[in-house]
């Protein structure tokens, strides 16, 4: 795997491709492409959007497997209005308001949860030939690892899936998990419920903690110009790699 390179920094591939939708029939789903790549297809997402270490992520996922490449699509489910990063962790009374009222007005899953047959359904209309992509991964970060866990259930459209530094994780999610699952803790969740989720899973799974990284270390958060965190982020993404190869 490459190393990644130091922030803040344009992401190859990436440098105007976020700022923009790519056609008419993609901007109805608000899809955003990272780069142009094909084996099978992976859909990430994170509820403070397009930030550049996600988005670096996305990079690395998209070209760094030596066997396959994969293209990678964030959609934009808060219609250009993510959160604030500012908000988490809460240091005052109103970031704690603002973001308990995104998570109830903005980002309740039941709101989410119908709208990826839709993402996917119009991705996969740019697939070589319009006949759409052979299968589909899914990786979450924080709120969009609790999508993760609910669209790993029953009749799944993924092949697979991953969480990383998951919020709301609720080990009864993990008995209806029909799909591989990977999940990527930080030092931030707490041990025992991830230890329950994992417990919990009939499927092929991998359950790793990093307890010396933050919540939001692989994402929005994950400070890049500290060398360890660079160092635990690109094992994070190795990590991710790795599953995917194995169960997609």
């Amino acid at each position: 795997m490459s190393p990644v390179p130091d922030l803040p920094r344009k992401p190859s591939s990436l440098s105007t491709s976020h700022q923009h939708h790519m056609n008419n029939k993609t901007q109805k789903s608000k899809m955003n492409e990272s780069i142009l790549r094909q084996h099978s297809n992976n859909c990430t997402i994170d509820i403070f959007g397009f930030f550049p270490q996600t988005l670096q992520g996305a990079d690395i996922v998209s070209t760094s497997d030596p066997d396959r490449k994969y293209r990678v699509f964030m959609p934009d489910f808060f219609d250009g209005s993510p959160a604030n990063i500012s908000w988490y962790p809460p240091q005052t009374e109103e970031h704690q308001q603002n973001l308990s009222q995104f998570f109830q007005t903005r980002a309740p899953p039941p709101n989410t949860l119908p709208r990826i047959p839709g993402v996917l359904e119009e991705a996969n209309k740019l697939a070589p030939g319009g006949a759409g992509f052979k299968s589909w991964g899914m990786m979450g970060y924080c709120w969009g690892g609790k999508i993760t866990s609910l669209a790993a259930g029953r009749d799944s459209l993924f092949r697979a899936a991953v969480q990383c530094h998951p919020a709301m994780v609720d080990p009864k999610d993990a008995e209806s998990v029909t799909i591989p699952m990977a999940l990527l803790a930080s030092m931030d969740e707490e041990v025992d419920v991830i230890e329950q989720y994992k417990k919990n899973l009939k499927v092929p799974n991998l359950v790793q903690t990093w307890p010396t990284q933050i919540h939001g270390w692989m994402a929005a958060r994950g400070d890049l110009a500290n060398p360890e965190v660079k160092k635990e982020y690109e094992n994070g993404y190795k990590t991710v790699l790795a599953f995917f190869h194995e169960h997609m």
